[in-house]
């Protein structure tokens, strides 16, 4: 077996034990508002941290692209109108794939 399987095998171990590390942590440590603040705040953090990493990289160098800009603005205004899910997710590859089209 090679060193990426058992790359993939080690991760998959660990994520296993760390869901199993939350599911058995007591309940009175979960209630500490630190935490739960922290909960709440970690996925936003790190989606928007995702979310910069896709937009201004491309490769291994930063990068303006103004078609997945233009889609991110499309997906914050539909967001701000409070459009379901999947219609920001139509909007943002449409608008993105029309500035594509008109060369921008």
């Amino acid at each position: 077996m090679s060193a990426t399987w058992w790359a993939v095998i080690a991760t998959c171990v660990g994520c296993y034990l760390l869901k199993l590390a939350g599911l058995a942590v007591p309940r009175r440590v979960l209630d500490r508002p630190g935490l739960r603040r922290f909960a709440e705040l970690a996925p936003v953090a790190l989606l928007s941290a995702l979310i910069a990493v896709q937009m201004f990289a491309s490769g291994q160098e930063l990068r303006f692209d103004t078609a997945r800009t233009l889609g991110l603005a499309a997906a914050v205004v539909a967001l701000l109108l409070r459009a379901p899910f999947l219609l920001v997710l139509a909007i943002t590859a449409a608008v993105t794939a029309l500035a594509r089209l008109a060369g921008l």
